[in-house]
């Protein structure tokens, strides 16, 4: 075994001769016990490994080196390239501004399917009333028709049994409650109203469903009786499942409003631990490109839930405030809704860099929305924004009727009955001109960003 040793140090300095050539050493299976070759290192690690003149080196001598050469950082970090400065860019700004113009298209789009529900169809109710009325004659409803009134028996079933409900006891409830159970309770309450939020668009689509197949099935046949029992009773299920969500909006809306109204800051600590916990949970995992689709309507939908909490707090303090209140309530209203859109950039920023998505993929993304809000119809069914406006119309119905009906004037029935139609016109026609107003500017936004964007392909293409 000695007598080997001066080989395998003569076969090293041959290989040695090489320069900074890199000899890899295979280990065979078979060999693994026997005598197998050794790699041998390149020479300036060599060189390095076996430097001895370090050692002797004073310590300002090795300082004085370290200051005039190399980089003062190349232990832990490493040369950058162009595609690490794109995505340093993309970060904090492309990301941010793409992502942001996204939601807030979203939150429109929800916004108007929502005042679609307000407008449309009680005008398409009442059409139907009428033709019913005028000719006396009992006809048979389409799909749209059968919808619509599944959509009013909805609304006004949860507006009556929400109607039962006191505010205010809950309200005393929830802010009797410490600090860290009322972020706790927002949080639960928050994660319920995702899941109704995503069954109850499933539900929903159901009872659509079982009116089309109502509607179009022979009369006066057996398949006729199977579909109205079907029809009533996905309606139950529907109305239960939008009283069930109803109740969840309007607790997280009474509890956002216990923490405005609190005296001991319990607004901060809500923002502070609803939104990092939001961020702790989703930046640090991994998505797929449709995950955060998804993820980008989830927020949409947030949104204009937030602005329907924000609401709820105006027609509290309209009705209980004392003194001087807006600046306040202006106040909070801003800290609340500017934290969500922060707290949403960063999410989506780091979620785009920790994961490879490009602001390309936003784009792609409002290019998604803006066909669906043409009526386009899409490859994939399942990258629609899907928002049901049932239960947030029931919680804003059922919060505006206490403020009108405080600002009534006191008259006899059939005065206040004038009234009460008055301001219903009024408010019906204010809402429908914001209606045709946003749906009119989505529209034609929609229109000029597709356009864009196939122009943009085409040039991609040609080039």
């Amino acid at each position: 075994m000695d007598s080997s040793r001066p080989l395998r140090q003569r076969s090293v300095s041959r290989c040695g001769s090489f320069g900074d050539s890199v000899v890899t050493a295979v280990d065979d299976g078979a060999e693994k016990e026997g005598s197998s070759a050794e790699a041998v290192e390149p020479s300036e690690m060599k060189r390095v490994l076996t430097e001895e003149s370090i050692l002797k080196k004073s310590p300002l001598t090795y300082f004085l080196e370290k200051v005039s050469n190399g980089n003062s950082l190349w232990n832990t970090t490493t040369l950058g390239n162009e595609k690490g400065r794109e995505r340093v860019y993309d970060t904090i700004f492309r990301v941010p501004w793409r992502c942001e113009l996204l939601i807030d298209v979203g939150c429109f789009v929800c916004f108007n399917s929502f005042l679609s529900l307000l407008t449309i169809v009680p005008a398409r109710v009442v059409m139907t009333f009428w033709k019913l009325l005028r000719t006396r004659k009992f006809k048979r409803l389409s799909t749209i028709e059968l919808s619509d009134f599944g959509c009013f028996i909805i609304v006004a079933c949860g507006i009556t049994v929400l109607q039962q409900i006191d505010i205010s006891l809950i309200y005393h409830i929830i802010r009797g409650q410490a600090t860290i159970k009322l972020y706790v309770i927002y949080n639960v309450l928050e994660i319920f109203d995702k899941l109704c939020q995503s069954f109850n668009g499933d539900v929903l689509q159901m009872l659509f469903h079982s009116a089309e197949g109502l509607a179009r099935c022979p009369p006066e046949t057996q398949s006729m009786r199977f579909w109205i029992w079907r029809f009533i009773s996905d309606q139950v299920l529907a109305v239960v499942t939008t009283i069930v969500h109803s109740f969840i909006l309007l607790a997280q809306a009474i509890t956002l409003s216990a923490c405005i109204v609190a005296h001991y800051n319990a607004l901060p600590a809500l923002l502070v631990s609803n939104n990092f916990s939001e961020i702790k949970s989703y930046v640090f995992k991994g998505f797929k490109k449709d995950n955060v689709h998804s993820m980008m309507y989830f927020d949409s939908i947030e949104r204009f839930h937030i602005s329907t909490f924000i609401l709820f707090v105006l027609a509290q303090n309209i009705l209980e405030a004392e003194g001087p209140w807006f600046q306040g309530f202006l106040i909070n209203a801003l800290s609340v809704y500017l934290c969500e859109v922060a707290i949403d950039i960063i999410k989506h920023s780091f979620i785009a860099k920790f994961n490879d998505i490009t602001p390309t993929a936003y784009s792609e993304f409002l290019e998604a929305l803006c066909k669906q809000t043409l009526h386009m119809q899409s490859e994939d069914a399942k990258k629609n924004l899907k928002f049901v406006p049932l239960a947030p119309a029931c919680v804003i119905i059922r919060v505006m009727a206490p403020v009108y009906a405080a600002n009534l004037p006191y008259n006899p029935l059939p005065w206040k009955l004038f009234w009460i139609m008055l301001f219903s016109a009024i408010t019906y026609i204010l809402l429908t001109s914001l209606k045709i107003l946003i749906g009119l500017v989505l529209n034609k936004h929609a229109t000029w960003y597709v356009n864009r964007c196939e122009r943009r392909k085409h040039h991609l293409h040609a080039d």
